[in-house]
């Protein structure tokens, strides 16, 4: 075994899941063209609330890609992430004959914030409507936090180290963090990543608790980050699943190094208090630069939190500006979530799985329905632009006041 200084983490798989499509292909070509698939809310039950925009990820069967038996044991968002799963294995070409002499090898870390909301919802309205007998028995457990992790690992046969970040937004980076700690600790390889299904009924009303959820009607004009209209943040499904390993692992048995996750730092500093939040997420960017080695002039592309909400992103461009420097104001940035929504803690995945496919086609996506910028930053708007991309920093920030901060550097295995 090596040293777990010398220890590397690379990313071999990513799958995705989002609105717009299945699949990574999918999700990039909306990415880069800078498509927008916000639409009004279709989902039953919410007719009625004041949400009225939202990323729906649409023509999802999950009897079509996951056995019977897992689909009636688990909620959508586990749906999500089983499926985003299998595409990354299959992008890995990680398959059962490449562990199962080692099973305790590979490991499972997913991050969740809120759990089975539309298994939840039903079960409880067969309780009130009929009766504890009309209850499934898996109500115990597919609401739960760790749903995804205990199914994927159970119907993939992993027995390494396996963990949940029962967290907000930023949950997302941390659980990349989780795992590329297990991979320093000696896993060879971790499944790891987000999926959330948050438009149940139920769980769109708890959501209209939050000032910063963005109630307006049209799609187009419903989550504008980084401008003048700004006027909070639009909700998604879905989420992005990636296959971590340790990088001669990865090597010994040929597969693709697509990028290395260099750095990682969280913070906190507390629930809505986002001018607060400029210190501490300026904080984050410091510490994921310092484990990454990474000069602040080294950095090629920023993929924004960008909540939407004028406050926070005002303190995320001057948090930008106090890690980066004069470099803050002139290095690229992209918020690509704004065409698709913000999925929870799904979203800085589905942020880090474009940072991988823009290094690799050097090519960043746009912001989509954004074009007038208000803050001091270098937005790409309107159209994808051509960078050669070495470097990345993926930034989040969540509702109840997390920071974080990612760094990936592009595989030398990688074109430029």
């Amino acid at each position: 075994m090596r040293s777990r200084r010398a220890r590397r983490t690379v990313v071999t798989g990513v799958g995705v899941v989002a609105p717009g499509g299945t699949g990574t292909e999918a999700f990039w070509k909306r990415a880069q063209e800078g498509i927008s698939v916000l639409d009004r809310v279709s989902r039953e039950g919410c007719e009625h609330l004041a949400l009225r925009v939202a990323g729906e990820v649409r023509d999802f069967e999950a009897a079509e890609l996951i056995e019977e038996r897992f689909v009636v044991q688990t909620d959508r968002f586990t749906h999500f992430a089983m499926a985003a799963a299998d595409i990354a294995l299959d992008d890995a070409r990680l398959g059962r004959a490449d562990y199962e002499d080692s099973p305790f090898d590979v490991g499972v870390v997913t991050a969740a914030g809120s759990g089975g909301g539309e298994f939840g919802q039903r079960e409880l309205q067969r309780l009130w409507g009929q009766g504890s007998t009309y209850v499934g028995p898996y109500q115990s457990i597919a609401w739960f936090y760790a749903a995804s992790t205990g199914q994927i690992s159970i119907r993939g046969g992993f027995k390494g180290p396996c963990g949940v970040v029962a967290s907000d937004e930023a949950g997302g980076l941390d659980a990349l963090a989780h795992a590329a700690r297990s991979v320093r600790g000696g896993a060879e390889a971790v499944v790891v990543g987000a999926a959330e299904a948050p438009l149940a009924p139920y769980s769109v009303v708890c959501q209209l608790g939050y000032d910063d959820l963005s109630t307006r009607d049209e799609p187009s004009r419903a989550y504008l980050p980084f401008t003048s209209d700004a006027c909070g943040f639009v909700p998604a499904e879905g989420g992005a699943m990636l296959v971590v390993e340790e990088e001669q692992s990865a090597r010994r048995r040929g597969a693709r190094i697509r990028a290395e996750l260099a750095g990682h730092a969280a913070t906190f500093t507390g629930a809505g208090r986002w001018e607060e939040s400029r210190e501490g997420l300026a904080q984050a960017i410091i510490g994921a630069l310092r484990e990454a080695g990474c000069a602040p002039d080294e950095i090629d592309v920023v993929f924004a939190d960008a909540l939407g909400v004028p406050a926070a992103d005002r303190a995320e461009a001057l948090a930008i500006a106090d890690a980066l420097g004069a470099h803050g104001r002139q290095v690229p940035v992209t918020a690509p979530k704004s065409g698709f929504g913000r999925a929870y803690c799904g979203a800085p995945v589905l942020d880090a799985a474009a940072a991988v496919l823009a290094m690799e086609n050097a090519l960043i996506p746009p912001t989509p329905n954004v074009y007038e910028v208000c803050h001091d930053l270098d937005v790409v708007t309107g159209s994808a632009r051509p960078a050669e991309l070495r470097t990345a920093l993926v930034l989040s920030r969540g509702l109840m006041g997390s920071n974080a901060a990612m760094v990936l550097r592009r595989s030398t295995d990688t074109p430029s």
